[in-house]
């Protein structure tokens, strides 16, 4: 998982910040950071809102292909990005299997309205599907999976910009999923020059996990880099939660949670030499502090964080993970790395 230089001037930024219709970032751009950070080019994180990181991108990829140098995507920029760079949104019906400038748009669309998919890719896939179906029935329209422009209408805010309508605005906190202090924190150096994504809480076998908020659970299964069992919940405004190395799952792909809804219950499966729950908060796909978010009224207090020394670290203490078949087909979830 790419991390972004500076994650913790971010996430201080992220922590201040409350997000707001006229601050609300654009589908157009979303998709175009989308197509530029798959080439390599892009180093900031979907969020849909034109600043020096993304017109920097855009600079780069015109000087490598030869085009006008001007920072802005054009017609001709768009057909150098091949299929990442058509059709515009709103030309065609979505469907599954789809890809393109359109499906990348959309898929920011989903995720600003709270609906998913985790992440935006282009291509049109099983979690696209399910976000799309949650926006429908949430919009009270029609349920087909197939994104059409009443769809599109209805997660633009009847055509206009902001949030869709009913889309909640401001600070986003969480509860904690387990009770406890916590081991390992965010940023904590791993293997191979990465960090540490998130909290590990060193909590006894079966220990039962809660959501940590309001959302929609878009993964719940294997982990093949490392997480283990693994389930992923969407929030509103882009977050979404992590819960790794679980014993057993308590959740399916699709159930409404709430605060403390069980998810499952802690374990050491995947990349783990003992009992604890790994958790994450991303945003935009982006993970950030955890600390930061969580609710005064449960979080530890600074002075009780406990930290694990290297003889203590409970995942990605430098073994190699043991090989585990990858299936085909897989979401990119179930093969994301964690360490």
């Amino acid at each position: 998982m790419r991390l972004l230089p500076g994650i913790g001037a971010v996430a201080s930024m992220l922590a201040l910040a409350v997000p707001s219709p006229a601050a609300a970032g654009s589908a157009r751009v979303a998709a175009l950071q989308t197509a530029l950070e798959a080439r390599g080019l892009y180093a900031g994180y979907v969020d849909g809102v034109r600043g020096p990181l993304t017109r920097s991108a855009v600079v780069k990829f015109q000087r490598r292909h030869g085009l006008g140098v001007d920072g802005i995507a054009g017609p001709q920029t768009r057909r150098a990005l091949g299929w990442r760079g058509r059709p515009r949104l709103g030309s065609r019906a979505m469907a599954r299997g789809d890809r393109g400038w359109d499906v990348a748009a959309l898929q920011y669309l989903l995720q600003r309205a709270g609906h998913g998919p985790g992440m935006a890719d282009g291509r049109f896939g099983p979690l696209t599907g399910a976000a799309v179906l949650r926006a429908q029935r949430a919009a009270g329209g029609g349920v087909d999976g197939i994104a059409g422009p009443v769809t599109i209408a209805s997660l633009r805010g009847g055509g206009g910009v902001g949030y869709a309508p009913g889309a909640p605005t401001g600070p986003v906190a969480f509860l904690r999923p387990v009770s406890g202090l916590i081991g390992d924190g965010f940023g904590a150096s791993r293997a191979g020059g990465r960090s540490h994504q998130g909290l590990d809480f060193p909590v006894p076998y079966g220990t039962r996990v809660g959501a940590a908020g309001y959302g929609t659970t878009i993964f719940a299964g294997y982990n093949y880099g490392g997480y283990g069992n693994l389930v992923m919940i969407q929030h509103r405004l882009g977050y979404t939660t992590w819960y790794a190395h679980l014993a057993s799952i308590a959740s399916w792909v699709g159930e409404r949670v709430n605060g403390g809804t069980r998810i499952g219950y802690v374990g050491s499966t995947g990349y783990s030499t003992g009992p604890h729950l790994h958790f994450e908060v991303r945003r935009y796909n982006v993970p950030i502090d955890p600390i930061s978010r969580l609710l005064t009224t449960v979080a530890a207090r600074a002075k009780g964080l406990r930290r694990l020394d290297a003889r203590q670290r409970l995942e990605c203490a430098g073994r190699p993970l043991a090989a585990r078949a990858d299936p085909r087909g897989r979401s990119w979830i179930a093969r994301e790395r964690l360490c």
